[in-house]
């Protein structure tokens, strides 16, 4: 296996799980399809990923996960629940798709890189639902809970035709959602400075 054929398997791997920190069962559903179709190979140990039985079960968790973000309330819980779910998800995804490493550097990659950005992304879309939920109420969550679908989508879809561009729209994200972090903390703090009461 060349080098590049180990970087595009990792670019797919990371690609994956960076969409299931948008929405957990839709990257899977994607995977289930392009496994069953015979277009994309998956590891022996996740084959099952690629059975009629599991293409079913994933198009219906997805589509319950899907309508349940659009319900006030039960989106900003399912992000309690979204949480741990990405981290599991996200390192199996990164290793059903990396067939042909040996197993400790599969392992690795798919825990720390997979896991860890599905974890990242997860954390960014819930302090953005959070933020919304403060300051409109809950009325604007319906436009991050569609922006959450797309990005899914799209990171599934490029993951899958394109990797290394997938790979390095996962890192430009994760570049955009520090800085996004960092400012929303300091905001915070500064908010919180101005406001003498805030700390009684």
């Amino acid at each position: 296996m060349s080098q590049l054929d180990v970087l595009v398997s990792i670019a797919l791997g990371i690609g994956l799980a960076a969409a299931v920190g948008f929405r957990v069962f839709l990257p899977l559903l994607v995977l289930s399809a392009a496994g069953y179709t015979g277009y994309l190979p998956i590891s022996d140990s996740f084959s099952w990923m690629a059975t009629l039985p599991a293409l079913v079960m994933f198009s219906v968790a997805a589509v319950i996960e899907i309508a349940a973000y659009y319900i006030p309330g039960v989106d900003n819980l399912l992000d309690a629940v979204a949480t741990p779910a990405a981290l599991v998800a996200g390192t199996v995804v990164a290793a059903a798709v990396m067939t042909d490493l040996p197993p400790i550097l599969k392992w690795t990659t798919a825990v720390i890189a997979g896991g860890g950005t599905a974890g990242i992304t997860q954390a960014v879309t819930g302090l953005l639902r959070a933020k919304s939920t403060v300051t409109t109420g809950g009325l604007g969550n319906a436009v991050i809970a569609t922006g959450e679908l797309g990005g899914s989508l799209l990171t599934s879809l490029l993951a899958l035709f394109m990797p290394l561009v997938a790979l390095a729209f996962v890192v430009l994200f994760c570049w955009v959602s520090v800085k996004f972090i960092r400012r929303l903390f300091r905001g915070t703090s500064r908010a919180r400075s101005a406001d003498p009461g805030a700390g009684r």
